[in-house]
């Protein structure tokens, strides 16, 4: 499609422009990719993706999400010295700054199609694109990524809790997998430095979304159906109908706090049978009752990284806000379900 065709001029360009960047690859992420896209999908993530040696990792808040990041001694990626800051520290901020002005350059040149660097906010390092396709517009989120060939951080430790559902051995064979780091600053940090990354799992989400089932065979074409699937949709265009009704007083939410009380579900309810094709009503109810809980209690922790607890209690206003517009729907059969 489209987006395909300028994500690869724009790569090809990156590529050749800097040579810092030259094995970047793409990695296709978020729910277009694992297929729980709901409506016309008019926003893309599009993680570029930087293979990297060995990287030391040093937390940079409580979290155990997001981290410093400096080479080991004498590192093979002399070519990205350029981006470290003052402390060594592998600069977010500088290398999107970089990646930016080669995007905003090589925009121009993209011939049958109207494509812009949205303005950000000051100091954010974001890099979004806009596609005017009439009559509609489409956004790609430029996503930053470092892969790193070495262990998940101990904060990963106690997280990925799918034995009982996926079994032992996917949850080593994930545990194997590189590391991936993107680009993002905490929000919570007082002073914005631009010199963290945050620890991203999306490839292990969408595997575990495209392969759901405790049996090899779950929807498969031969195989039984379940509505696993189906009940993240439901919760996913929930949240999406309430947050273009409520933008300013929901936008602590995204579909990542969704997803991640989705996994958390069917840890809870492991089987296939917790998930009947023909139970998607009961089946929805209860993941989100269970969601429901989190927004009560203010707490839902990470999938990954047990100790990250997404729905921290200064967003307790938001939450109970949140809360309530649930309860008065479900009371009354979900309405927005039928429009």
């Amino acid at each position: 499609g489209l987006v395909n065709q300028v994500v690869s001029q724009l790569i090809q360009a990156i590529r050749s422009k800097d040579s810092s960047f030259n094995s970047i690859e793409r990695l296709g992420a978020g729910s277009y990719y694992e297929h729980v896209k709901i409506s016309e999908p008019n926003e893309f993530d599009i993680m570029l993706v930087m293979p990297v040696s060995r990287l030391q990792l040093d937390e940079c808040d409580d979290t155990g999400a997001y981290y410093y990041l400096t080479f080991k001694r004498n590192p093979k990626e002399k070519h990205l010295s350029k981006f470290l800051d003052e402390d060594g520290k592998l600069s977010a901020f500088k290398m999107l700054q970089a990646l930016k002005e080669i995007i905003k350059r090589e925009v121009k040149n993209i011939k049958n199609v109207e494509v812009t660097v949205k303005r950000q906010k000051a100091g954010s390092p974001a890099i979004t694109l806009q596609i005017k396709n009439p009559p509609a517009e489409i956004s790609v989120d430029i996503i930053l990524t470092l892969e790193v060939q070495q262990s998940w951080p101990p904060s990963t430790q106690d997280g990925l809790k799918i034995e009982q559902w996926l079994g032992r051995k996917v949850r080593a064979d994930f545990r194997n997998k590189s590391l991936y780091l993107v680009a993002k600053q905490n929000k919570n940090e007082k002073v914005l430095r631009g010199n963290t990354w945050r620890l991203s799992f999306s490839h292990i989400e969408k595997a575990m979304l495209n392969n759901h089932g405790s049996s090899k065979t779950c929807c498969e074409s031969d195989g039984p159906k379940c509505c696993r699937k189906g009940c993240l949709k439901l919760l996913k265009y929930l949240l999406e109908q309430l947050k273009m009704t409520h933008t300013k007083k929901l936008e602590k939410f995204c579909s990542y706090h969704v997803k991640t009380a989705f996994f958390h579900s069917c840890v809870m309810w492991p089987n296939d049978t917790d998930w009947h094709s023909g139970d998607l009503d009961h089946c929805f109810q209860k993941y989100l009752r269970y969601f429901v809980d989190c927004l009560k209690k203010s707490h839902l922790p990470h999938f990954f990284i047990p100790q990250y607890n997404l729905l921290s209690l200064e967003n307790k206003a938001s939450s109970n806000f949140l809360l309530e517009l649930i309860n008065k729907e479900w009371n009354n059969g979900f309405p927005i379900f039928q429009e």
